[in-house]
């Protein structure tokens, strides 16, 4: 067994170390990208370019950028704050606060548009039917007239009623028009029922004008409604907005505090980290590892046992250490030689084995070949005396025993009734 060596810091490993693995993956890399070429050129195929390891060296660049802006920041680095990162969310906040503004008064001018659009539909329909009533009392003062029905002579004091020429000596009871006391009262009942009219009239045209001051107060209400509505609105967005100055105001302060608190302890722990820097300079100054003492690199165990080594204060290998290494370097390099020999003469004397084998297994399968080829040669013996002996039946049956053919007279006794 090798003596003990030092065990190795995670710091100290050296560029040389790793030099042999680098150079491996460049020479990978270059003859992936030789061999891509030639095929492209082999088969003309215009193959995209591989752009992911240069994205991936500009993205480490610029990580690698931000690193050293923020580590050479002094300002951030003592303070502790990101004044960039409370810029931005202040300006974020205003932005909000701006866009809640607009999103309001966007929303006020979609009421008012509305509203208007709805007072707009309420008079298209009130002059859409204004029109229509009109209309309609237009049409019965041309189309409806009184003079004009079937009755007329009646109403209307025989006027524009149709003149028979006939005598009426010569007309029957079914012509007679006028009948003795039908028109008695007939003018004082038409007046009645005019002035029923003009009462009716009256009554409906006093219930639409109370049916509209009925309307125009429901409006009224709802307007004064909605006004109310709105000043409340403002009222709460008043109050909203103060409550929301007295917060930012309230974080403000504690922002402050926090970063008096925050600069007092880091004033704090600079004067700590001075002292014990001093401390261990001191300390280091006066040690056994400024002192070269190779003393200071073993610890007495007792009991017969070698010393042990500190590793943090080790100074390397006496003369006495590294022959004795190179001594079982030497001794392992014969026991290796002596093993690779061995190893040799065992693979030599598996070889004639297998060599051995092989011949065995060469005789066998000629052997198994020989005695197929007289199996098969048998075969054929066998197949030729029953092709023989085939021939001959076959010839013994045309021949001697099917000599006598039937004529058609014996196929024509079949079939000669439906019995």
């Amino acid at each position: 067994m090798l003596p003990w060596l030092p065990r190795a810091s995670k710091h100290n490993w050296s560029r040389e170390a790793f030099s042999p693995i680098l150079t491996e993956r460049k020479w990978t890399d270059l003859l992936r990208q030789r061999i891509s070429l030639e095929t492209a050129k082999m088969y003309k195929v215009d193959l995209p370019v591989d752009q992911s390891k240069e994205k991936a060296v500009e993205r480490r660049r610029v990580a690698e950028t931000a690193r050293k802006a923020r580590i050479f920041n002094t300002r951030l680095r003592v303070m502790g704050l990101d004044l960039d990162a409370l810029n931005q969310q202040v300006q974020e906040k205003k932005h909000q606060q701006h866009m809640e503004k607009q999103r309001s008064k966007a929303l006020d001018k979609l009421r008012i548009y509305q509203d208007e659009a709805l007072m707009q539909q309420d008079n298209d329909k009130m002059e859409k039917q204004r029109a229509v009533n009109i209309g309609l009392t237009h049409y019965w003062a041309n189309h409806q007239r009184v003079e004009d029905s079937h009755d007329a002579d009646l109403k209307c004091g025989l006027k524009g009623a149709f003149k028979i020429a006939i005598p009426e000596s010569e007309l029957g009871p079914a012509s007679m028009q006028i009948f003795k006391g039908e028109g008695v009262g007939e003018e004082q009942m038409r007046k009645e029922q005019i002035k029923k009219t003009e009462r009716d009239l009256r009554s409906q045209m006093d219930e639409n004008k109370k049916r509209h001051m009925r309307n125009e107060h429901r409006e009224m209400l709802a307007s004064k409604e909605l006004v109310q509505k709105d000043l409340r609105g403002l009222q709460q967005a008043a109050l909203e907005e103060q409550c929301k100055r007295a917060t930012r105001i309230a974080h403000d302060n504690y922002n402050k505090a926090l970063a008096r608190e925050q600069a007092e302890k880091l004033n704090e722990q600079h004067k700590k980290e001075e002292q014990e820097d001093l401390a261990e300079m001191w300390h280091t100054m006066t040690s056994d590892m400024m002192t070269e003492c190779a003393e200071a690199a073993e610890r007495q165990v007792g009991g017969g046992r070698p010393p042990q080594v500190i590793p943090d204060r080790w100074k390397g290998m006496s003369p006495e250490q590294l022959n004795i290494i190179q001594q079982e370097r030497e001794q392992q390099r014969l026991e290796r030689e002596k093993q690779k020999d061995a190893e040799k003469i065992q693979d030599a004397a598996w070889d004639l084995k297998l060599l051995k084998l092989t011949r065995e297994a060469e005789k066998e399968d000629r052997r198994a070949a020989e005695l197929r080829r007289e199996q098969r040669i048998q075969m054929d013996h066998y197949n030729m005396q029953l092709a023989r002996e085939q021939l001959a039946q076959q010839e013994y049956l045309n021949k001697t025993l099917y000599t006598n053919k039937p004529t058609k007279d014996f196929f024509y006794q079949f079939n000669t009734s439906s019995r």
